[in-house]
């Protein structure tokens, strides 16, 4: 299992909006893709004096070849859209994530 972790730093003059076109739009994009299984969105709470709010998105794949293929395919149309949408008002940083352990 391969986790694409999104963290957005969003101003909060548009938090609310992000959200609902992560939930609506976004989201439903990305799973269209079908290289990915699942998604959860997490709002980070540790103390932060940055003058915004920040989210991790985490959005699974079952290989690294599903998600080599989303980079390549979809990835360049799916940031442009965001970033034609919100402009600076967002800041990305993405890591790839790789499960070791399940549940014992």
């Amino acid at each position: 299992m391969l986790i694409y972790n999104v963290t957005a730093h969003v101003e909060p003059s548009i938090e609310n909006n992000w959200l609902e076109w992560m939930q609506q739009e976004h989201i439903p994009e990305m799973l269209a893709t079908q290289k990915f299984i699942d998604t959860k969105i997490f709002k980070i709470i540790s103390d932060q004096d940055s003058g915004g709010v920040s989210y991790a998105v985490q959005y699974h794949c079952e290989n690294r070849q599903l998600f080599e293929a989303y980079l390549k395919e979809n990835a360049p149309q799916l940031r442009n859209k965001a970033q034609t949408k919100f402009g600076d008002q967002i800041l990305f940083f993405r890591t790839e994530l790789e499960q070791i352990q399940k549940k014992s």
